[in-house]
């Protein structure tokens, strides 16, 4: 790595690969590899390596926009920001504080997102926020949080997967989506390990697999039930660690044992052979794992789906031991971060939750505001942008683009138009932008420094590698600035590592403690980051010895963590108050829409590996589109054929909410009774146009992975 360079990571995935910026003699910046951050080695995939595009001024914004008639003008920074304050002023005044809305995204830093949560209920005094990441691994930090007592997406650094014995990979193609972490993967069954995918398509993760399983989209839950009542059946319980490290197993067990294997097979379309197949490869070995992302995740059951998936870890012993254990692939960059510390509709900074009269005491203590003035919980997020126009009548919108990214796209497209008022904050023009009546051009990754949070819980710190252009400003400038102008002076820095010491303090004692952690230590350890909970030294000594367990420095307390960062979880206890996991008794249920004569056919959602999210950044890099141009429709040669289809014909894909059109990609890695869509651009081919926004009961997440759809040639 070059003298002159930035150590750095990835703007783009929850991986956070480590790079670093170099200069360029004709100016900008170059990406140079980290080969000593643990998490990718100095591997990088294309959007890591092309990043430094956007940065362009050529396809980012770099002057304020305000609305005149039917069309943005550029605008002078305190005209926009007049224009806003005076905005939300007039909203609250006429209609109340929960008239004014606020989103934010999972890509914004822990300072961005702290604040903005802050910034929404201390200034705005509204319930009504939210963000993405609600779409993203909402239901598998529920499921956790009740089994665990604590969500961190994985409980063990990624170093640890080469040396277990087996994992079963739900619903994620990381050789696309994360294509880094494949590494880990590949080592694994260069050990002697076992692969097992499980996954609708036969993508490029599953061709890497020692044991595929294809079942019908909707069906994970009934999967997982499946192989619970086989490990029962088969005597392969570890019932000493049942017995002494969990409660609630009688009821788990009965639930489980309903799902024989011939009634799962039915369901699922996975024969009982491979049933029993996948039983075997993952009780046998010593340690093992079950790692979920987005397709059992983004369900109308996805928290009873993930929470099946831990039963089968708790019921075989192997969580809270050494190479073993759940986790969720967190899929956006600060998706971890972005929601312990306040832009979430329910919780508070540290992963406090927005109910807990102490919760409230302490924040408020942090803020120097009344508790009784914080605002309870507001609306999930599609449930917030489905409000919008009606109850939520203005809006500040941070790092998303719900116009591509939301399901049921089209009616929240409709209602973000039926908005008095929108203001967004963003890099690019992004569609959600274009609707905008502000928009204000705000610095990126590398023109910034701040902390994310990566799957693993790893807390790292992004630097400033390059000044960003005249005209733009930091999303921090943009809510001090905004706060002033609504009669909050103090409160809201403009420094991040000011931010970031005030998030020490707001988050000391949560569940996601970050008091032991500080810029200093970020920079002059060995930049690999530090793994939360981290408390603060004296504060880890005195629960240390209160729990008689002074000195422990591997990390091995449930809830608290020591000073040294906790990379692994659960080793001695789970952070319940008892200590123990808790099974959750679970049952198969249909999706919220199954095919009928007018929707045969299942509709599942997700990524190609040269896009990113809604595109609205990667669909600006030569590179990447000339690898991804475009949507298309992904269908089995038996559909194909009864359709009278070929290779690159456009082909409608219909459901209730819509209609949405794309090339043909005819491949026999699909099931014939599904199609696949990438959702990554807006228009005529915009997935989400399709997709299903049935709520799941307890997460609130969406059913992105599962619709009902007829595929017909286009006319």
């Amino acid at each position: 790595m070059p003298t002159t360079s930035t150590p750095t990571h990835c703007p783009y995935c929850a991986l956070q690969c480590g790079m670093a910026l170099s200069p360029l003699p004709t100016g900008g910046v170059e990406v140079v590899e980290r080969p000593d951050f643990p998490v990718n080695r100095g591997a990088l995939c294309g959007k890591g390596r092309t990043a430094p595009a956007v940065l362009s001024s050529r396809v980012r914004l770099t002057s304020p926009l305000v609305r005149s008639g039917d069309s943005l003008v550029p605008a002078t920074w305190e005209e926009a920001l007049d224009r806003i304050a005076g905005e939300f002023g007039r909203v609250r005044s006429e209609h109340g504080a929960d008239a004014l809305g606020v989103f934010g995204g999972g890509g914004l830093t822990n300072e961005k997102a702290y604040t903005l949560g802050k910034f929404a209920r201390v200034v705005l005094g509204t319930s009504q926020i939210d963000y993405n990441g609600r779409f993203c691994m909402s239901s598998a930090a529920a499921a956790g949080i009740k089994a665990f007592g604590l969500d961190r997406g994985l409980p063990f650094p990624l170093e640890d997967i080469p040396r277990t014995g087996c994992v079963i990979l739900v619903g994620s193609n990381l050789a696309e989506t994360m294509p880094p972490a494949l590494r880990f993967f590949n080592e694994l069954r260069e050990n002697g390990g076992t692969l097992i995918v499980i996954d609708p398509r036969r993508t490029k993760t599953a061709e890497q697999a020692d044991l595929h399983l294809a079942p019908r989209p909707g069906t994970d839950l009934a999967l997982a039930l499946g192989l619970l009542h086989l490990i029962v059946a088969e005597g392969r319980v570890d019932e000493e660690y049942v017995r002494e490290r969990t409660t609630g197993w009688e009821d788990a067990r009965a639930a489980a044992m309903a799902h024989w294997p011939e009634y799962v097979e039915r369901i699922t379309g996975v024969s009982v052979p491979q049933l029993r197949e996948t039983v075997r490869l993952f009780c046998e070995p010593e340690a093992a794992m079950v790692l979920t992302a987005r397709g059992p995740e983004q369900q109308s059951k996805g928290t009873d789906t993930v929470g099946a998936w831990i039963n089968l870890c708790l019921a075989t012993g192997r969580a809270g031991r050494p190479l073993s254990g759940y986790g969720c692939l967190t899929g956006q960059g600060n998706g971890q971060g972005g929601r312990e510390h306040g832009q979430k509709a329910d919780q508070l900074p540290g992963y406090r939750k927005l109910d807990d009269p102490a919760a409230r005491r302490h924040v408020a203590e942090v803020w120097g505001v009344d508790p009784d003035s914080l605002p309870g919980p507001g609306r999930s997020a599609y449930e917030l942008l489905d409000a919008l126009g009606s109850d939520v009548r203005s809006l500040l919108l941070m790092g998303s683009n719900p116009v591509v990214s939301a399901p049921h796209a089209a009616h929240i497209e409709e209602r973000i138009k039926s908005l008095e008022f929108l203001a967004v904050c963003d890099v690019v023009l992004s569609e959600t932008a274009a609707l905008a009546d502000v928009v204000l051009p705000v610095t990126q990754w590398a023109e910034e420094t701040g902390t994310t949070t990566s799957l693993e819980g790893r807390v790292l710190l992004r630097r400033r590698a390059i000044t960003a252009p005249e005209g733009v400003r930091s999303d921090l400038e943009v809510l001090h600035e905004l706060a002033a102008r609504l009669g909050v002076e103090k409160g809201f820095p403009t420094d991040p590592e000011e931010v970031f010491e005030e998030l020490r303090r707001a988050s000391a004692g949560g569940i996601a403690d970050y008091s032991g952690i500080s810029y200093a230590r970020l920079m002059e350890e060995s930049g690999a980051g530090v793994f939360w909970p981290c408390p603060a030294e004296a504060e880890a000594e005195a629960e240390a010895e209160a729990e008689g367990e002074a000195g422990a420095e591997d990390g091995r307390q449930g809830r608290r963590g020591t000073a040294a960062g906790t990379p692994r979880l659960f080793l001695d206890r789970f952070a319940t108050e008892d200590g123990r996991a808790r099974f959750v008794p679970v049952s198969h249920r249909p999706n919220a829409e199954e095919p009928d004569d007018d929707y045969p056919v299942l509709l599942t959602t997700g990524r190609v590996v040269s896009q990113y999210q809604s595109g609205a950044q990667t669909r600006r890099v030569d590179e990447l589109n000339a690898a991804a141009p475009g949507p298309f429709v992904e269908l089995h040669p038996r559909l194909a054929a009864r359709l009278g289809a070929s290779e690159g014909d456009p082909l409608a894909v219909v459901s209730r909410r819509g209609r949405a059109v794309a090339p043909a990609r005819i491949t026999t890695g699909i099931r014939p009774d599904t199609v696949f869509m990438p959702f990554h651009w807006p228009g005529e081919g915009r997935a989400n146009t399709l997709t299903n926004p049935a709520l799941d009961p307890t997460s609130r997440m969406p059913e992105f992975k599962v619709c009902a759809v007829r595929v017909e040639i286009a006319e």
